[in-house]
């Protein structure tokens, strides 16, 4: 089961990158902050790029360097936070994106956000 949710992990988040890099770079910039541009020197154009870029690597990484793993799942799992405030934006301003249209949604989305977490952790970490 472990093992099957961390390919599906992975998967996961090469598809999210590849999603950030090509058809979905507009719809990823609403969940960009505003504050963001202030603290890295890049427009939200640049951040999803980026976002993207090591999403791939990440999720790649996974199945990659299986001696890694674990060390990988941390920070996967850093990731995860580091976009958490993204998520809270688009919440907060009400933002769509990805079928997130609603407050409901977009609520419900940051309750997700920690069970990536757990995921990330969970699937990578050696077995006792």
């Amino acid at each position: 089961m472990r093992t099957a949710l961390r390919w599906f992990l992975a998967a996961s988040m090469v598809f999210a990158g590849l999603t950030h890099l090509f058809w979905g770079r507009r719809e990823f910039q609403a969940q960009v902050p505003d504050w963001t541009t202030e603290v890295v020197p890049i427009d939200k154009d640049g951040v999803v790029v980026a976002s993207g870029a090591v999403e791939i690597l990440l999720g790649a990484s996974l199945v990659v360097f299986p001696k890694e793993r674990s060390r990988i799942g941390v920070i996967l799992a850093a990731f995860f936070v580091a976009v958490f405030p993204g998520n809270v934006e688009q919440y907060v301003k009400r933002r769509d994106g990805f079928g997130l249209d609603t407050d409901a949604r977009r609520l419900v989305r940051l309750f997700f956000q920690p069970v990536l977490v757990a995921l990330a952790i969970w699937t990578t970490r050696r077995p006792a």
